[in-house]
């Protein structure tokens, strides 16, 4: 191990030597929101989310911080949680340094420092950590993949070179260093009772970014032996697979080099994706990258919910028969009110796309980080920031399923204050408090701007050289983005602006100048130039509101349509619509226009679209029934963003409605 070890970059991927990347990652300081959307939910974040999930996983509901103190001797009890729980733990702490390296605020270190002391006394002396295992005494280490250690290994080793690198401190990574160190002595050598072990696949990431961080290869063949091992050894059970599905459920029938198809568990599939990104990322094997290109067009084009959402199942099956949960299911079979969609998934859709940016440099691949964001990630917590939905179905009805049906249930008609399995809560905590850091990338002669948000910008390109650059916009409500130069090189270099698949003719001024340069939607526009203090390059987007249809081999929305407006995909709510009305009697007139309204005191402050819909009245319970000409009324009201909705009680929604076209 090189003993200078790398603090370049505070963010969970620091891609900055890494040779085969076309966009690398900005540090996470170097943008700092000013106002809107952004600025605002990392507030919220700041104040409520991040302290919130502190008072529940630091005491006795959530149990985590206490499972560490029990495994440290500090503390008398028993192990409570689900057996990936200190892996939720670490992403809470990923959050919280996140939250620090933004506000230097010295208690939230203090707090983390207190924290990290208690893992360390809990670690054991050969570098061993797993309190779901330690405090087992009938269970063995690495006996049994269902206890899910690898999970909880990778976001320790993510969470400490986090740590690492935005305080300079060398406390949590010595704990992730001793702990790889064992884990690579375990599962290097070729052995068949690890060859199928490493199934949830967060440890290949964490291996990477512990080799970036320490320059210690040894981490980064580790990380490529456990992709290697996935298809190489035969699906049936034995005594380390009992008591969880085996084949396509954790990613295991099909090599990853051959695989063509997203498959089995939506997360296990996609921290899979990422991580072998991130191995891709400094290997280059085009092998390797060529299977991630293909899995990412079969989930955004063939799996993917208009929110960007994935998972369309809690259970079902692969296309090879082996029983999945929480996961993929065939091509075009979208189900709307069944629709799992679990939070962790679709945020590791935007995950799994931000390393794609990465790798190819494509405006493509931030379509869809910013798709979840804004939709299917965002509806994961409340407008508050102190309940969640670990499930996000694109229709909800009341009084349509049992939700104490069996101890499994993850789905809810509201945002709940804790859930049980807790795994998406912090997960999606920690990404709203590094969203700055995806928002900018650098390019080799440049900067790309991938999201939108009213910012400043102070970073060093690839040459060294400083820029200090403003973004001011109201999106996603305005189309407008304006950016100013304050600080840059006296050559020419590139500012790269991603123009979003929806934008269709959008246009770009330059100092009050319309451009020869290309502006296509889906594409990154460049403008190559010697700039100077005081330029600006506004892009205007015009925002029109959208009617959008849904694949003819997407049975469940034939003669349905959604509606989408910039980024951000709407939907009807129960409150905006007569007193008893089901959801399942609203239908769109493609007659009616849809005005947008922005509300700033409306859930948080949002755009909403109003119009008329149409209610139908005719009404029968009957399974089938004889029918003549339907009738309707027409009701004025609204339509709500889809990341806002349940925030006024318990309610019937759906993004999907039947349509009427004359």
């Amino acid at each position: 191990m090189n003993n200078t070890l790398k603090k370049t970059i505070v963010s969970s991927i620091d891609n900055s030597l890494s040779p085969f990347v076309q966009l690398k990652n900005i540090n996470l300081t170097d943008c700092q929101w000013t106002s809107g959307f952004w600025a605002e939910k990392f507030k919220t974040c700041e104040e409520v989310m991040v302290p919130y999930m502190g008072e529940v996983l630091c005491g006795d509901i959530g149990h985590a911080l206490n499972n560490f103190k029990i495994a440290a001797g500090e503390k008398e009890g028993e192990h409570k949680g689900m057996f990936w729980h200190d892996g939720d733990f670490y992403k809470f702490i990923e959050a919280k340094i996140y939250v620090y390296a933004q506000n230097k605020n010295s208690k939230i270190l203090e707090e983390i420092d207190n924290y990290i002391n208690i893992i360390s006394k809990a670690q054991e002396a050969d570098g061993y950590l797993q309190t779901q295992i330690q405090l087992r005494p009938e269970v063995d280490r690495y006996e049994n993949r269902k206890y899910h250690e690898m999970y909880n290994t990778g976001h320790l080793l993510i969470t400490a070179c986090v740590h690492y690198r935005v305080t300079g401190q060398r406390n949590f990574l010595d704990i992730a260093i001793k702990h790889a160190t064992l884990l690579h002595t375990i599962f290097m050598p070729e052995t068949k009772h690890y060859g199928r072990f490493g199934f949830n696949q967060t440890q290949i990431m964490g291996l990477v970014e512990l080799y970036r961080t320490t320059d210690d290869k040894k981490y980064l063949e580790l990380a490529e032996r456990f992709i290697n091992n996935r298809g190489k050894y035969a699906v049936e059970h034995t005594d380390t697979t009992i008591g969880y599905p085996i084949g396509d459920m954790v990613q295991e029938r099909t090599p990853l080099r051959e695989s063509s198809e997203a498959v089995g568990h939506a997360v296990l599939a996609l921290y899979y994706y990422a991580g072998a990104a991130d191995v891709a990322s400094e290997t280059g094997e085009k092998e390797l990258i060529d299977a991630l290109d293909r899995l990412w067009i079969n989930v955004t084009q063939k799996k993917m919910y208009l929110t960007g959402a994935v998972g369309q199942a809690h259970y079902g099956a692969s296309t090879n028969l082996d029983m999945i949960e929480e996961g993929f299911i065939n091509e075009y079979m979208m189900p709307n009110m069944t629709a799992y969609n679990e939070t962790c998934a679709n945020i590791c859709n935007a995950m799994f796309s931000y390393r794609m940016l990465g790798l190819h440099g494509e405006s493509k691949y931030a379509d869809i980080m910013e798709l979840v964001l804004y939709n299917s990630a965002l509806s994961g917590i409340s407008i508050k920031g102190d309940s969640y939905f670990y499930a996000n179905p694109l229709r909800m009805l009341n009084n349509t399923r049992d939700y104490h049906a069996h101890e499994n249930v993850t789905e809810t008609p509201n945002r709940e204050p804790y859930l049980s399995c807790f795994c998406c809560p912090p997960n999606l905590v920690r990404t709203i408090a590094q969203v700055s850091g995806w928002t900018y990338s650098i390019a080799k002669n440049g900067i790309a701007i991938n999201l939108f948000g009213s910012s400043v910008l102070k970073t060093k390109l690839a040459d060294e050289s400083s820029l200090i650059m403003h973004q001011d916009t109201e999106y996603p409500w305005k189309g407008l983005v304006k950016l100013t130069i304050e600080e840059c090189k006296e050559t020419a270099f590139d500012i790269m602006i991603r123009i979003p698949s929806w934008a269709i003719d959008s246009k770009i001024m330059v100092n009050g100048s319309e451009t020869n340069v290309a502006v296509t939607a889906g594409k990154y526009a460049t403008i190559n130039r010697i700039w100077k203090k005081g330029d600006t390059v506004v892009l205007d987007m015009p925002m029109e509101i959208q009617i959008i249809e849904g694949h003819p081999r997407i049975e469940e929305i034939r003669n349905q349509i959604a509606v989408k407006r910039g980024p951000i995909v709407y939907c009807i709510e129960s409150p905006d619509l007569p007193k008893h009305t089901n959801i399942l009697e609203v239908y769109f007139d493609k007659k009616q226009p849809l005005v947008a309204k922005h509300q700033p005191d409306f859930l948080g402050g949002v755009t909403t679209l109003e119009g008329k819909l149409l209610v139908r009245k005719d009404k029968s319970e009957s399974m089938y029934r004889t029918v003549q000409t339907p009738e309707f009324e027409t009701y004025k009201t609204q339509l709500v963003p889809y990341f806002a909705w349940s925030n006024r009680g318990q309610a019937e929604m759906t993004v999907f409605m039947p349509v009427v076209w004359e």
